[in-house]
């Protein structure tokens, strides 16, 4: 006789609370990385603040979420990187049902797929692009899991990128990019280079999706840096 597995209640619950469409909105919005205030995930959700508000209420009762207030204002975020891992593996396993209905939603749509970040590393056609070019050069090792090198630590270092290595959160992991169907790197490396892309210009968001590009400082720097050629960025 086998008894149940104690998880199996918290398994059921937190597969609950994503089990709705408003609520994988939510979660889907936050892989920017930023905090929202209810009032705009409400908008962006299409929802009157006070459901939205119910909705945010048990996903932060959950773990999922991360709240704080500042005067009137409620934001949240989401709980840690764990749970934007949670949601964007969740993701890649969905293969949408409609296509885009107007040409912004398209061109939205083709702007996240070349290049997006996914919560806070680099991720679309650009994360495998700078992926690739750090596995061609010998920085990162991915045939057993992903890994940098001593080379690659060095390069790191070398480009005067730092390395947060306190916590349990690994320096490189693997993700699945949901629009290449191919894993891209995260982990903290990720997030560092991702952060520092952003910070030195190389790349700028934009729209109020999580989409970015590269800028013509970034297409020198990474082709200097990576060997990317231009044509591979854009």
């Amino acid at each position: 006789m086998t008894g149940k597995d104690v998880r199996a209640p918290g398994l059921a619950a937190l597969a609950g609370l994503i089990a709705d469409e408003t609520r994988a909105v939510c979660l889907l919005a936050l892989l920017d990385g930023r905090a929202w205030t209810a009032g705009e995930l409400a908008r962006h959700a299409g929802v009157a603040a006070s459901t939205l508000s119910e909705h945010l209420g048990k996903l932060v009762a959950g773990g999922l979420l991360a709240e704080e207030r500042q005067g009137r204002h409620r934001y949240v975020r989401l709980a840690d990187a764990r749970v934007a891992q949670l949601v964007e593996d969740l993701a890649s396993r969905v293969v949408p049902v409609t296509s885009p209905r107007t040409l912004r939603a398209a061109n939205a749509g083709s702007a996240m797929a070349r290049g997006r970040t996914c919560y806070d590393h680099l991720a679309g056609r650009l994360g495998i692009a700078v992926t690739d070019a750090l596995v061609a050069r010998g920085l990162l090792r991915r045939h057993t899991g992903f890994a940098l090198t001593d080379t690659g630590l060095r390069w790191f270092q070398g480009v005067g990128i730092p390395l947060a290595r306190a916590g349990r959160r690994p320096l490189a992991r693997a993700c699945l990019d949901w629009t290449e169907r191919r894993p891209h790197l995260a982990g903290a490396a990720g997030a560092a280079l991702c952060r520092h892309a952003l910070d030195a210009g190389w790349c700028v968001r934009i729209g109020s999706e999580r989409a970015v590009k590269v800028t013509a400082a970034g297409e020198r720097a990474l082709g200097e840096l990576l060997g990317l050629e231009a044509a591979a960025l854009r």
